[in-house]
Formats: C-alpha cells, sequence, structure tokens
C-alpha cells in the first residue's frame, strides 16, 4: 500500500509539474490584440438563416459583403458576422430589451476593438404617410422613445385629451415644458446625419405597378411618391402600433419631446435599446457615440388605407408580408451599403476624421 501511494504522489508531482510549466508558457505569449472593427451594421431580425433562403434585414449584407467570419458570443441575441474589410453585422432581435442586451454584450466582448467604429442601423420600419413614401430609405436625425409614458385607455380619457399617452412626471398629454428622461430623446450627429444622406440622396430605389396601385389607397401628401431617400426622424417603441390616431399621437409626440426639431417619419421597435447601449459603450470609452447612423426604409404605412378600418388593417400586418418588404430590405442594404463601402474605401481618411456635411 505504502509503494501504490507513492507511485500515486510520483504521478500527481509530475502532473503538477507538466501543467505548471504549461501555463508559464501560455503566460510569457503575447495577448492576442482586439480585432479593430471599423463599420458595425445593426439589424434586428431574420426570418431563417442567415444565407440561402427568404431574407430577413441580416441577409443581404452576409451575402454580399461576404461577412463569412463568425464569433459565436453567448450573451447576444445571435452571433456576429465579420469580413476582411473591418464590416460586421450584429443581429440584435426584436424589441427594445433585446436589442439593448445584445449591443452590450457586443460591445464588451474583448475579442473585438469598437474605439473607431461607425455604427449603421439599417432595417425596415412603418412610415407617415405624409412625409414619407413605400420603400423610401430615411435617415434620422432624431429618435425618440414612445414607451416611457403614462397611458389611460382610450375610452376612459377625458373628452378634451387628444390622446390617453401622458409624459413621465406630466398631468395632461403634452404638458409644457417638455422634459424627457435620461436616454428617452436621442439626438444623432446632424454632420454625419447630413454627410450620410448626402452621398446617397440620388441613388435610384426600385418601384412598380404593385406599390403604385398600393401608394394610389392613401392620401398623405408623400403617400403618392415613388421612393427616394430623405430625411426623417423616428419614434421607437416595442409596442407595434398602427392606426390614423396613434400616428397623430407619435406626431405630436416626437415634436413635442424636440421642441420641434424633430419630424415624425419612420416608426420602429428597437433604436432606443441600441442608441442606450450605444451611449454605454461610450462613457465606458469602448465605443465613439459621434459615430451612429440610423437608416429606416419603408416596408409599410403605419395606418390603415383609405376605406378599412385599423383593425383590419393591421391584421394584414406580417412580417415578411407587408406591401413594400422586398423593395425596403433591397433599399436598406443599397442605401447602407454605400455609405458602408465609402468608410472602408477610405478608412485611412474616416478612421480619425469624422464626415460632416455642415
Amino acid at each position: 500500500m505504502v509503494f501504490r501511494f507513492r507511485t500515486l504522489s510520483a504521478a500527481l508531482l509530475t502532473f503538477l509539474i507538466s501543467q505548471s510549466a504549461a501555463l508559464q508558457a501560455s503566460s510569457s505569449q503575447p495577448a492576442q490584440a482586439p480585432i479593430p472593427v471599423k463599420v458595425v451594421v445593426v439589424a434586428m431580425f431574420e426570418l431563417g438563416n442567415d444565407t440561402g433562403d427568404r431574407p430577413g434585414e441580416l441577409q443581404y449584407w452576409v451575402e454580399r459583403d461576404h461577412l463569412d467570419h463568425v464569433y459565436e458570443v453567448p450573451a447576444a441575441y445571435h452571433s456576429v458576422r465579420m469580413n476582411d474589410r473591418g464590416e460586421m453585422a450584429i443581429l440584435t432581435g426584436a424589441g427594445t430589451a433585446h436589442a439593448a442586451a445584445t449591443l452590450m454584450a457586443v460591445g464588451q466582448d474583448p475579442r473585438f476593438d469598437f474605439s473607431h467604429a461607425y455604427w449603421i442601423i439599417a432595417g425596415i420600419s412603418g412610415g407617415n404617410p405624409k412625409r414619407v413614401s413605400l420603400g423610401s430609405a430615411v435617415w434620422a436625425n432624431w429618435v425618440v422613445d414612445g414607451d416611457l409614458a403614462y397611458e389611460i385607455d382610450e375610452r376612459e380619457i377625458p373628452k378634451n385629451w387628444p390622446t390617453g399617452y401622458v409624459p413621465l412626471r406630466k398631468t395632461i398629454p403634452f404638458e409644457r415644458p417638455a422634459e424627457p428622461t435620461p436616454n428617452q430623446v436621442f439626438e444623432l450627429n446632424h454632420g454625419l446625419e447630413k454627410w450620410a444622406y448626402r452621398l446617397t440622396k440620388d441613388i435610384p430605389l426600385a418601384d412598380d405597378e404593385k406599390l403604385r396601385a398600393i401608394r394610389g389607397n392613401y392620401d398623405g401628401k408623400a403617400a403618392q411618391l415613388p421612393p427616394i431617400v430623405t430625411e426623417g426622424d423616428e419614434i421607437s417603441s416595442s409596442t407595434f402600433w398602427h392606426g390614423k390616431l396613434l400616428d397623430k399621437w407619435a406626431d405630436e409626440w416626437i415634436t413635442y419631446f424636440t421642441n420641434g426639431q424633430g419630424h415624425f417619419a419612420t416608426t420602429a421597435m428597437e433604436d432606443t435599446g441600441t442608441l442606450l447601449s450605444i451611449d454605454g459603450l461610450a462613457a465606458a470609452g469602448k465605443a465613439d457615440g459621434n459615430r451612429v447612423l440610423v437608416l429606416r426604409t419603408i416596408s409599410n404605412f403605419d395606418q390603415q388605407p383609405r376605406g378599412l378600418d385599423a383593425a383590419t388593417s393591421l391584421a394584414r400586418q406580417r412580417l415578411g408580408s407587408y406591401s413594400a418588404y422586398m423593395p425596403s430590405l433591397e433599399a436598406a442594404y443599397t442605401v447602407g451599403h454605400t455609405v458602408v463601402n465609402e468608410l472602408l474605401t477610405h478608412w485611412s481618411r474616416y478612421s480619425s476624421a469624422i464626415p460632416s456635411a455642415q
């Protein structure tokens, strides 16, 4: 028994010595430098696989920009993908909570360096027919949270109230002065936005008989226009709302919280979560909050057409079958990629100097 014990002890000692040597060898090796990320494309949903089937917001970027390097991020909604040019695509998942959690998980991953990265949110959205048409691409200066509020059911609001939504800390709708809570209103870098708009404003976007027929059922002054690249602001809320009355609320909500500087054009579900996380990463020295762009393309109008009630119209709004679903995906890639390619092609210029049209 004594001999066996001594044999095991010797074996254990040999094992410990070999492990110590291995640890010393690994510690003597230089730590691998993080991968410098130049541009991050933020997509929100995918219908199936990243490639090869009916596309969501991510697929065109993966296939056309050859984002073949896949990095698993367990705390995020989805793995991230990159190419050799320094372009990364992130898929957040739907809603502000998914977006915030995913962006923070990826942004703090030590494998990546986002200190000089540009962030381009590129996704589809609902559109205000008074300001945008189906298939159009819209660059935003303002993103306003539509969830943070008090709410009374429309059937119980006072007769003189225009809406059941009341700003936090207020007692009536749109009570002055407007006092947004922290991170309820995001004002983006206007010079960068204007630069991106001027770079892309003349890009032709697809139009067809189907889109023209759908547009003919709406009365908004912009609804009848063919798809264009334009500017307009976004309300972001995890509630998928629909109808003319809520469109009116959204228009006033953005006007109220931006002191008349914002102009409601698009409605989306994730962007305040994404922008909040980028702000947090910037505060931690991991990102630059001045290098953020929001591009939303119009897959559907945010209200019912002429002759249809809101409930029936909402029942027809299903992901993947919006009236301008495929044109809006194409527009998001075509317009967004123009900016991405410009940044990557001339990275020696843009890595240190943020472009501005002001």
